[in-house]
């Protein structure tokens, strides 16, 4: 039976977008649930949302700060200086490779109001990750600073601007502004144009390219706005209002389809400003909160359980937060108690979404969570259908497993110049696979219990076993390797690798993890390398019994 919430959440949800309601909901050309009366293009949702919280304190930045009028202002001027001065085209993709700063937003932004397609490269990666990006998508100018312009030029990148992010913006974005202002004109922008591409790892270990419309990020954004809608009117219905203005900690990175779409793009649709750490610290971040009055935190799991251990977290006032959420990765079921009992004043939630839905699926938040916290919740009414696929792609009743799938306007147009897996990710109704195993109970709540794809999930990043495994052979050390994902308390999970070694090597760990280091993200190396003195045990197709090495070495 459906929680006093869910109806609760329901009946709003149904005079939000009735006759009347703020939001108005129409159809696609393919029959999926979209938001009509919003902005379906990013440059004139920045239009829309800019002018409508203009005044609103967009973005913090140790002592810099910026309003989001001052965000549109500057956006458009740097992309009328990238199409007149640099040359940028429509359907040009234009890469950015930063840490989270406020030129990582504006740069977003110009890129997408000049008509180019975002190409938002993963801040961690080394050369050979960046190689094969580039490689891939070949943009037409790489916008980054000092540290990761060094790495895409090593990686072959030809265009390449560096910005002193340090600095203000102004100054930061001087590179690409110039002296005298450009009053180049820039291109329409239909809601079917490619506005953004974002890499998620895949089984078969080389990255690909998720390429989305303006109308599956407008949709993905109007997922999580509606949702919050909706919240606040169950609170103004009780008489509890929000006693502070939005705000969110921004831990995660922006390159990240969570730190983009939930994050960033929502805020500017909720007027939230946006508290931007370099890196992660979770001593800092407690001081953010009580300094900023911080309201929202999301973050992987590993980010709130590091601040309820923080020795110094009663040093702080932290009443201002009243939502932790987590993504990216699933959250233990003990960590939610432990998170109502340390922020008495804040309520847990957790988020289920893909690269490839820009970040939309389900939701699981207040006492719903507490009551079914190993669920990540029901699909996000009324843009996002989820359902479990069995044989032939048949749709499951409650309670069967199979492959979670999910059907969205906010689903991705499909990998960029890779039409073979294109055509594997969907059904011939729409339904992205999501290659997660799971199940639907009698109240539509999501529970996953297997990962049909060989990917490992470290504390919110997405690592290729197959990736890995290529790594480990590049090492002439190396005869056999065999990566797989254990649980850990901190991480979730973290990649272990069990090696045989050629017969007369004596490579030991040290030695393999400095070759590893050098062809793969830190994130990615790792925990554990096993060497081990006999071949791997191998199926009878001849294939190594992943299976068998999981349940000897996994505890």
């Amino acid at each position: 039976m459906p929680s006093a919430l869910d109806q609760r959440f329901d009946e709003v949800l149904a005079a939000v977008t009735g006759p009347g309601g703020r939001l108005v909901i129409g159809e696609d050309e393919r029959g999926r649930p979209i938001v009509t009366n919003f902005p379906d293009t990013l440059p004139g949702f920045f239009d829309a949302f800019c002018q409508l919280n203009g005044a609103v304190e967009a973005v913090v930045a140790g002592e810099e700060r910026l309003s989001f009028a001052e965000l549109h202002e500057i956006s458009s001027r740097l992309a009328r200086a990238l199409v007149g001065r640099h040359g940028v085209r429509k359907g040009d993709r234009v890469a950015i490779a930063m840490r989270n700063c406020p030129s990582w937003i504006v740069t977003y932004m110009a890129a997408i109001k000049a008509g180019a397609i975002a190409t938002l490269v993963n801040g961690w990666w080394q050369s050979a990750e960046l190689a094969h990006a580039i490689g891939l998508t070949r943009p037409a100018l790489v916008l980054a600073d000092a540290p990761r312009a060094q790495r895409c030029a090593v990686a072959g990148a030809e265009r390449i601007i560096t910005l002193p992010i340090e600095r203000p913006i102004a100054e930061a974005l001087a590179p690409l502004l110039g002296d005298e202002e450009c009053d180049a004109e820039l291109p329409a922008i239909a809601p079917e144009d490619p506005a953004t591409i974002l890499f998620t790892s895949g089984s078969t270990g080389d990255s690909k390219g998720a390429l989305s419309s303006h109308r599956a990020v407008t949709t993905a954004v109007y997922a999580y706005a509606s949702g919050l809608i909706v919240l606040l009117g169950i609170l103004e219905s009780r008489g509890e209002p929000p006693k502070n203005p939005p705000r969110t900690l921004v831990t995660v990175p922006l390159f990240h389809v969570t730190g983009e779409v939930p994050v960033m793009l929502n805020s500017f649709v909720i007027g939230r400003g946006m508290v931007l750490m370099p890196k992660w610290d979770a001593g800092e971040a407690l001081r953010l909160i009580e300094r900023e009055k911080v309201t929202y935190f999301v973050g992987v799991p590993t980010m709130s359980l590091e601040l309820m251990n923080h020795p110094d977290k009663d040093r702080y006032d932290l009443a201002s937060l009243t939502d932790i959420t987590a993504g990216g990765a699933p959250r233990p079921v003990a960590h939610v108690e432990r998170l109502q009992q340390n922020f008495t004043a804040a309520q847990p939630a957790l988020g289920y979404g893909l690269t490839e839905t820009n970040a939309t699926g389900c939701s699981n938040f207040w006492s719903n969570y507490a009551e079914k916290p190993a669920s990540t919740g029901r699909a996000q009414k009324p843009l996002v259908t989820v359902a479990i696929l069995g044989a032939g792609d048949a749709q499951l009743p409650p309670g069967e497993r199979g492959e979670v799938g999910i059907r969205t306007a906010a689903n991705i147009d499909g990998y960029w110049d890779n039409p073979a897996a294109t055509a594997a990710a969907f059904t011939a109704d729409g339904y992205l696979r999501t290659g997660d195993i799971g199940y639907l109970d009698e109240d539509g709540y999501l529970f996953i219990v297997d990962r049909k794809k060989d990917i490992i999930i470290r504390g919110g990043e997405n690592i290729s076993a197959a990736e890995v495994e290529a790594a480990c052979y590049a090492c002439p050390a190396i005869a056999e390797a065999a990566v797989f994902g254990v649980p850990d308390e901190r991480l979730g999970e973290v990649p272990v690798a069990i090696l045989y070694r050629q017969e007369d090597s004596t490579l030991e760990e040290a030695g393999l993890r400095e070759f590893l280091t050098g062809r793969l993200a830190a994130f990615k190396v790792p925990a554990r390398l096993v060497f081990v003195d006999e071949p791997l045990p191998r199926l009878g197709t001849g294939k190594i019994d992943r299976v068998a090495l999981k349940q000897r070495y996994r505890a």
